[in-house]
């Protein structure tokens, strides 16, 4: 019965129903019977993939056989320069394995070879590029460097205490090639013969984007190359200027308040500190904003450290260029001040020592009020470095200055810390610098001094009567609930 209803269903038709080989009949079908002598990687180029190849990033890649080297460009006239550049870009595209070090290893050397005449040949043009060769260019490079990473734990590396920056980085086994590839991208943005008119159609907001994820990646490296690369983008296609800004602007916003993850916000900050220099005056709103959204929450991460100098440089180079800007990075910085993390307040006072360095005296007192504040909790810290620090803003010519000339409503603020240390500071370096301040400030005002110091004293006493009240208290009530423990009752102090 089974074999019955079988036997109805319509079988497929083959026209070549005894050839065992598809790949043959496939052959035959192209050439419609005649046989063509052609360059074998011509052929290769439009043959069908026959040879599987697995790619860095997990996926199957499959390559033409077979790979061979094509004519160098020394070897063909001038005006067949750019069509054989085209065939050696589409021969490019293939991704080869590198994790198998034994694998293709003469196609790999094939494609090396190849790459570093790209760089040769794009540094020597002589013509405009054109746009066939503007798209196969970008589709090469995007075939060989976009890849999804594949991130490595680090939040328990940062809880265990282990500083990131000491530990190795990631080196990607495919860097010989994607060298070459990022080399010769950077020489063909570079180029004169780029023309940005035409290649903005190729090198577009979805190539910058993807460009933009792959400064996540672990290797140093990489991320050099393309920050190098991003900012030659920025300064040739003006058009993608606030793309760029914006794109940058929503990963720092993803890194601060998600994830607190990323390898790449130095090169970043690198990129936009060179951008930030270049902004015309008066500064536009959207710049200011810039700084109070963006660059200030950056100090909120506990990473802060991996990219604080690029930061701080963004940030001091704001106040440079709008000294009116001053009070709004000092309060930001207040704002997110470290409050047990010692090492992180330290870079808080190098950076307000260099914010500080550029702002004008109506800035400052401004916000000297709370920021003094600050600096007199630091000043008493038991952690020597913070407290170390803080003390070096004295050596500082202008800040000691900005504070000499608002001296009556800082040194009211900062007195008690600077006395406690002077009297029982357990570090000798602490209290040598804690007696140099309060000698300036001795010499510069010793009726306000005297006064700070008889407050100070009052203060003291206070505290020595209200703290043996307390202990009195505690005492009485003691002895009550000694007594009324047998009976249980509640114990009241008058």
């Amino acid at each position: 019965m089974l074999k019955q209803i079988l036997g109805r269903i319509p079988k497929k038709n083959s026209k070549n129903a005894g050839d065992s080989n598809p790949s043959t009949s496939l052959s035959a079908k192209r050439n419609g019977g005649t046989k063509r002598v052609g360059n074998p990687t011509d052929e290769a180029l439009g043959a069908s993939f026959s040879v599987m190849n697995v790619g860095s990033n997990g996926q199957d890649k499959f390559i033409p056989a077979p790979y061979e080297a094509l004519p160098s460009f020394r070897d063909v006239p001038s005006s067949e320069k750019q069509q054989l550049f085209i065939r050696k870009l589409k021969m490019c595209c293939v991704v080869f394995d590198f994790t198998d070090t034994g694998k293709s290893v003469k196609e790999k050397e094939i494609k090396r070879q190849t790459l570093l005449e790209f760089v040769e040949y794009v540094t020597s043009a002589n013509g405009k590029f054109s746009e066939t060769v503007m798209q196969e260019v970008v589709k090469m490079v995007s075939a060989n460097i976009f890849r999804v990473f594949t991130p490595q734990p680090r939040e328990n590396k940062l809880v265990d205490g282990i500083d990131l920056e000491e530990e190795e980085p990631a080196m990607d086994p495919a860097w010989p090639h994607l060298q070459v590839v990022y080399e010769f991208l950077l020489r063909f943005i570079t180029s004169p013969e780029t023309d940005a008119k035409t290649a903005k159609r190729y090198v577009d907001h979805s190539f910058v984007m993807k460009l933009l994820d792959l400064f996540d990646s672990e290797d140093p490296r990489e991320r050099e190359y393309l920050k190098t690369i991003l900012h030659r983008i920025y300064g040739k296609f003006m058009v993608h200027r606030p793309f760029i800004r914006k794109a940058i602007n929503n990963i720092f916003y993803h890194f601060v308040f998600e994830t607190e993850k990323h390898n790449g916000i130095a090169e970043f900050l690198e990129v936009l500190g060179s951008i930030i220099n270049g902004f015309a005056l008066p500064l536009k709103e959207e710049h200011k904003l810039f700084l109070v959204r963006t660059l200030i929450p950056l100090h909120k991460p506990k990473c802060l450290a991996m990219y604080h100098q690029q930061l701080s440089y963004c940030v001091t180079q704001f106040v440079e260029k709008d000294f009116k800007l001053a009070d709004t990075v000092i309060r930001g910085l207040l704002k997110y001040w470290p409050v047990t993390n010692s090492s992180k307040e330290v870079l808080f006072l190098n950076e307000l020592e260099e914010v500080l360095e550029v702002t004008q005296a109506p800035e400052f007192q401004r916000c000297m009020v709370p920021l003094f504040q600050q600096i007199a909790r630091c000043l008493k810290s038991l952690h020597f470095q913070i407290a170390e620090r803080s003390l070096f803003l004295w050596n500082n010519d202008h800040i000691e200055n900005l504070i000499k000339q608002n001296r009556k409503v800082i040194l009211p603020i900062i007195f008690p810390s600077l006395e406690r240390n002077a009297r029982h500071h357990w570090n000798q370096a602490v209290h040598s610098l804690t007696l140099n301040v309060r000698k300036i400030f001795y010499d510069l005002d010793p009726d306000l001094f005297k006064a700070c110091q008889n407050k100070f004293d009052e203060n003291e006493l206070k505290g020595s009567e209200i703290e043996e009240k307390r202990i009195i208290t505690w005492n009485r009530l003691e002895e009550l609930a000694a007594k009324n423990a047998s009976t249980g009752e509640a114990v009241l102090v008058p």
